[in-house]
């Protein structure tokens, strides 16, 4: 070992990756190293940062709530910003969702949402336990995340740890009825407990994009079936897509929501799952063996909920879905370059997402040309960061055209230097 940090890092090989940059500030859509040097955050510090870094009404509210209370215990007691929030939450997601439940990252708001689905058939008596899951999907590298997500690279170790569930095909361009099918005959089996589905794009699976209208059908054909549909809301939320939520876009309500990165303003770690009223109700019992058995020591933590109150005051007194808009043209933009280059694949876009893919015969998330195009962004002052051979943006709401091109500029530059 090389390294002259004993810090481990997150999905990095240290034994092919240089050191870790250290960034000593953040502030609208720019990182700056310890060094003086800046960086635009093309991807929103992996998808959290919405409407900026350092956002002053969050840090606003951080600072007041930590003069007040800093954590308590969220078993037996209860704090305003945990209560605030919850309730602005029942009201800005799709109408159903009633309840709140409080975890502190994507991949466990998966975990209870998985749990609540499980916990609420055994509490009623019915022996459902199957779960469905889309191929290509990933909703975090928690176990039961690891289980509903794409089997591979991400996972194979731990696969003695998964539990089975059965596969969706993605619904593809010009395939989503197969994928429709598939849901009907696997919701008609009488132990099926939840389908569980990133609506409208796949994040980690290579930001594949699919229609509102097979959203819709899903969660039709869940209904008709008594089979609960879970909407992994935790990157398409706030924004992402071009609406607050993706599933407005298809005028879904899910049985149960996962939402965290942009819930807090990507200023703390933060997450929730909403459900229906009556999962709540089948665990609420005097029976204490149906209690919903889950927790984390910071469980809505109240300097992470007081920012999220913030952030959520930002989206009713400041025109973010303008901001969203002006982003999502100048991605069009951008995009529109690359259309005809035979370079490039599958150029797509959804709301303030836009991805297109180098034409290699290298593709796929372990692609060698993935480590080269990062460190070639690196070099010109952008974070990017391909999934292999797939190049996307996903930047915070203050960034300007200006900035956005000269990210453009860079994927040309890049791909020419390749050749």
């Amino acid at each position: 070992m090389t390294s002259a940090s004993a810090v481990w890092h997150p999905f990095t090989q240290h034994a092919v990756q240089p050191e870790a940059i250290p960034i000593a500030k953040g502030e609208g859509a720019w990182l700056e190293t310890a060094d003086g040097r800046r960086i635009f955050d093309a991807i929103s510090s992996w998808w959290v940062v919405t409407h900026g870094h350092r956002h002053p009404r969050i840090v606003q509210a951080i600072r007041d709530q930590v003069d007040r209370l800093d954590q308590v215990i969220f078993a037996g007691f209860t704090h305003e910003p945990a209560e605030k929030l919850a309730r602005q939450l029942i009201a800005m997601t799709p109408p159903g969702l009633e309840y709140v439940f409080f975890s502190d990252s994507g991949s466990t708001s998966v975990e209870v949402a998985l749990k609540m689905a499980l916990g609420f058939w055994r509490n009623r008596g019915e022996p459902r336990s199957r779960i469905l899951a889309l191929e290509g999907a990933y909703h975090g590298d928690t176990i039961g995340g690891m289980s509903v997500g794409e089997r591979g690279v991400f996972n194979a170790p731990y696969d003695p740890l998964l539990f089975d569930v059965e596969r969706i095909p993605f619904p593809a361009e010009g395939r989503e009825q197969a994928t429709l099918d598939a849901i009907t005959t696997a919701c008609r089996n009488a132990g099926v407990a939840a389908l569980i589905v990133e609506p409208l794009i796949l994040g980690a699976g290579g930001m594949l994009i699919y229609p509102p209208w097979v959203l819709a059908e899903m969660k039709r054909i869940c209904e008709g079936h008594g089979v609960l549909f879970i909407a992994d809301e935790v990157m398409t939320g706030w924004g992402r897509t071009g609406t607050r939520f993706a599933c407005e876009q298809a005028d879904v309500t899910p049985d149960i929501a996962c939402y965290s990165k942009g819930l807090t303003g990507g200023s703390l770690p933060l997450a929730v799952t909403l459900c229906r009223a009556d999962i709540f109700e089948a665990h609420y019992s005097t029976d204490r063996s149906k209690t919903f058995f889950h927790s984390s020591s910071f469980t809505a933590n109240p300097i992470a909920c007081a920012a999220a109150c913030a952030n959520l005051a930002i989206w009713q007194n400041e025109p973010v879905m303008e901001r969203i808009a002006a982003v999502a043209r100048a991605q069009a933009r951008g995009l529109d370059r690359f259309r005809e280059d035979r370079r490039f694949a599958n150029a797509r876009q959804i709301g303030t997402i836009a991805a297109l893919d180098i034409t290699t015969e290298d593709a796929g998330y372990l692609a060698g040309i993935g480590p080269r195009l990062y460190n070639d962004f690196l070099e010109r002052g952008l974070l990017v960061r391909p999934l292999g051979n797939t190049i996307y943006l996903m930047p915070p709401y203050c960034s300007t055209p200006h900035e956005l091109d000269r990210v453009f500029d860079a994927i040309s530059e890049i791909v020419d230097g390749i050749g």
